[in-house]
């Protein structure tokens, strides 16, 4: 070997390039180790992700019959709700309008009876509506707006035989309904409420028919071939 040749340095290697020193093979492992934490982390987080933003379909939402805590909830049960909802949406505007211009304390006390007993209703009904994960009418329907538009238009006798057969007509319809649901639901909570219309209803119509003025031949019977209420024409209603 030439005596000539120079000693390497200190961390050189030959031909000047730097050594490049080794990592201890226990921090190698650790590497490994992160990159496969950080591997599976890319992997389960959508997935969590997308667990966490599943809900439950709201009971509206589905066609049939659908699983609640309180019990099975059918399609006749939701259209129920619906519609103890939609009856006091009007009813409570037909009864201040029967306790302003009714022409006789029958049909005054008939309207202070409406007003009260759909006040209290209309809550317990937005009550089982928010547990059952329904959503309910915010207006009076078409017809049940032109009854209103009926009712206002009238004025002394006129008035008063339009609102006691108008609102016995469509008590008596409703009626039928509760009776049907009352008897047959296996939930709970509309359980519940069908009790408590069934309470309301029946009030309404008895002093209803206490003005005098409901003409029974012209009523309209239960519903045939379907669950809900049918707008047949009222009885001593001008026809528009």
């Amino acid at each position: 070997m030439s005596s000539s040749r120079k000693k390497r340095g200190p961390g050189k290697a030959a031909y000047g390039i730097p050594k490049v020193s080794r990592f201890p093979r226990s921090f190698a492992t650790l590497l490994v180790i992160v990159a496969m934490m950080a591997t599976m982390t890319a992997l389960v987080v959508p997935i969590v992700r997308s667990a966490g933003s599943y809900r439950s379909p709201r009971a509206d939402e589905s066609p049939g019959t659908v699983q609640t805590p309180s019990g099975p909830l059918t399609p006749l049960d939701r259209d129920f709700v619906k519609r103890v909802r939609l009856a006091g949406l009007w009813e409570i505007p037909a009864g201040r309008m029967a306790v302003a211009k009714g022409g006789s304390p029958e049909v005054r006390t008939a309207g202070r009876h409406l007003i009260d007993g759909h006040t209290e209703l209309d809550r317990a009904v937005l009550d089982t509506a928010a547990t059952l994960g329904l959503d309910v009418p915010g207006e009076p329907s078409a017809q049940q707006k032109a009854w209103l538009e009926q009712l206002d238009d009238a004025q002394g006798e006129e008035f008063d035989r339009l609102f006691a057969n108008i609102l016995r007509n469509a008590h008596g319809q409703v009626f039928a309904l509760v009776a049907q649901v009352r008897a047959g639901t296996q939930n709970s909570t509309v359980r519940d409420l069908a009790t408590m219309a069934n309470s309301t209803v029946l009030d309404h119509m008895t002093v209803l028919e206490d003005t005098r003025l409901v003409k029974f031949g012209d009523l309209s019977g239960p519903p045939t071939g379907s669950s809900s209420p049918t707008t047949a024409p009222v009885p001593g209603a001008t026809q528009r």
